[in-house]
C-alpha cells in the first residue's frame, strides 16, 4: 500500500462518531452475503437489484433508557451514465428529525457512480453537522494491477481541505459501492466466527473493516413483519487486540439481502434502524416467515 497527503483538520467528537455510526451502519448493514476478491479487479456481477430500488427506514436514538425516534433514510438505486458509459447510481439520504437535533444534527446525503460491472468510479458524501458542513470525494481509477483511490475533504464555510492518495493490489471500495457488491454473493458456505475484511475510502483515507458472522435468527422488523435473517458484527479492535462490538446488522436471508435491522453500540447511548418499506426490489421477500 502506498499513501500520500496532508491533514488541515482532523474531526472528532461524540456526535460526530453517532453520525458517522448511523451512515456506515446503514451502508454496512448489507454487507451480510460478502466474499471479497483479494485481488485488483474490481468488477463483479449484478445478481441483486436493479434500478428504480427505494428503501426506507426509521431510526431510533436511546438517551438515558428513553428511545427517540430520530430520523428516517431512503436508499435509492437508479440506472445513469459516466463518460457516456452506462453506470448505475446509489443516493443514501440520512435526516434527523427536529426532535433529534437536541441530541446531535444529522443531515447526510451520500452519492456513488459505478461501472455496470459494480467498479467503482466516484463517491460524494455531504454532511452538515450544526454550523459545521463537510464534503468527502473519492475518485477512482486502475492501472497495471493496482487500484487508486484519490480523495479529499473539505470544508466549504472555512476552506480548509485535506487530500489523500491511496493505492492497493487489492480492490478499494467506497460506501456505496461495497454495498452493491456485497448484495450478489452467495453467504452458503459461511461458518458461525468467520471474518470479512476489506479496505474502504471514506473521502478522508481507507479504513480496514472487519465484519464478522454470527448465524441466523427471526426478526420482527418495525413494519411488523418477521424476516428470516443473516447476522453480522462490525467490530474494532484496541490496541491490545481485544474485540469491541460497534453494530449488529440483521439482512434478510433471501437474493436481495436487504437490510431489516441494526443495533449501534455508542459510548453514551444506543441506536437503532428498522426497515420500514421497500419498493422496485427485484426478487421477492422469500425471507418473510409465513
Amino acid at each position: 500500500m502506498k499513501t500520500k497527503g496532508k491533514i488541515i483538520i482532523v474531526m472528532s467528537g461524540g456526535v460526530d462518531n453517532l453520525r458517522r455510526a448511523f451512515t456506515i451502519g446503514l451502508i454496512l448493514l448489507l454487507l451480510g452475503s460478502i466474499a471479497l476478491p483479494a485481488n485488483a479487479q474490481c468488477e463483479a456481477k449484478n445478481d441483486a437489484f436493479q434500478s428504480g430500488e427505494h428503501v426506507m427506514y426509521d431510526l431510533y436514538f436511546n438517551w438515558k433508557f428513553v428511545w427517540v425516534k430520530a430520523g428516517i433514510a431512503s436508499l435509492t438505486t437508479n440506472a445513469t451514465t459516466y463518460h457516456s458509459k452506462p453506470a448505475f447510481r446509489i443516493n443514501l439520504l440520512a435526516l434527523g428529525s427536529k426532535r433529534a437535533d437536541f441530541f446531535f444534527k444529522m443531515r447526510d446525503t451520500l452519492t456513488c457512480v459505478m461501472g455496470e460491472k459494480l467498479e467503482p468510479r466516484y463517491f460524494r458524501k455531504g454532511a452538515e453537522e450544526g454550523k459545521r458542513y463537510t464534503v468527502d470525494e473519492a475518485w477512482f481509477s486502475y492501472k497495471d494491477g493496482l487500484c487508486f483511490a484519490n480523495q479529499k475533504r473539505s470544508f466549504p464555510r472555512t476552506g480548509e481541505v485535506y487530500e489523500d492518495e491511496t493505492s492497493d493490489s487489492r480492490c478499494i471500495y467506497d460506501m456505496l459501492t461495497i454495498l452493491a457488491q456485497a448484495r450478489s454473493y452467495d453467504p452458503a458456505d459461511y461458518k458461525v466466527g468467520d471474518k470479512i475484511k476489506f479496505p474502504m475510502a471514506t473521502g478522508r483515507k481507507v479504513e480496514e473493516q472487519t465484519l464478522i458472522y454470527r448465524g441466523k435468527e427471526n426478526v420482527k422488523a418495525e413494519n411488523g413483519i418477521t424476516y428470516r435473517c443473516l447476522i453480522f458484527s462490525l467490530v474494532e479492535y484496541d490496541k491490545k487486540g481485544k474485540e469491541k462490538e460497534v453494530i449488529t446488522f440483521f439482512v434478510s436471508d433471501d437474493k436481495n439481502h436487504l437490510p431489516v435491522r441494526l443495533d449501534l453500540f455508542l459510548n453514551f447511548g444506543s441506536a437503532k434502524a428498522f426497515l420500514n418499506d421497500v419498493t422496485g426490489n427485484r426478487y421477492p421477500m422469500t425471507s418473510i416467515v409465513k
